[in-house]
């Protein structure tokens, strides 16, 4: 019997321009989600915690803290991209629709820009647009982000 090794991340080689990666996993977000991230980040918007006045809002029940959607869509993002990197930046943060407990994340990640470091010649920087997505396919989440 062959034993082959797991899945260990792309390297900087594996890149190329147009690449699409969508996660394998699914990540379904829970009220008890929301409410750790938004009490350990001291967000004291109501609309997180505070039933009676999300029902006020348009929303009708509690919205998922942004901050939730991005970490678990960059963390879903993490095994096929930057797994055997770092970020270097994050820039056009764009949530066009909401996420509510329940809900069911993904993450979709296109390779726009792959080139060598300048300071770190012997390493490269890979540009990714990343689109979160929940189960129905409607976004979430779009940001661009740059891993050496």
């Amino acid at each position: 019997m062959t034993v082959k090794e797991g899945w260990t991340g792309r390297y900087f080689e594996d890149f190329q321009v147009g690449d699409v990666y969508r996660s394998r996993l699914g990540r379904t977000i829970t009220d008890t989600d929301n409410m750790y991230f938004t009490l350990l980040s001291n967000n004291t918007n109501q609309i997180h915690f505070n039933t009676e006045y999300a029902r006020q809002t348009g929303f009708d029940r509690l919205l998922v803290n942004s901050i939730v959607t991005l970490a678990v869509v960059a963390g879903l993002g993490v095994t096929d991209v930057s797994e055997n990197g770092f970020a270097l930046g994050w820039d056009q943060i764009t949530l066009p629709n909401p996420v509510f407990a329940g809900d069911t994340l993904y993450a979709e990640q296109r390779v726009v820009d792959v080139r060598e470091s300048r300071s770190r010649p012997q390493q490269g920087i890979v540009k990714v647009r990343t689109l979160g997505v929940k189960q129905d396919g409607t976004a979430v989440l779009e940001y661009v982000r740059w891993v050496m």
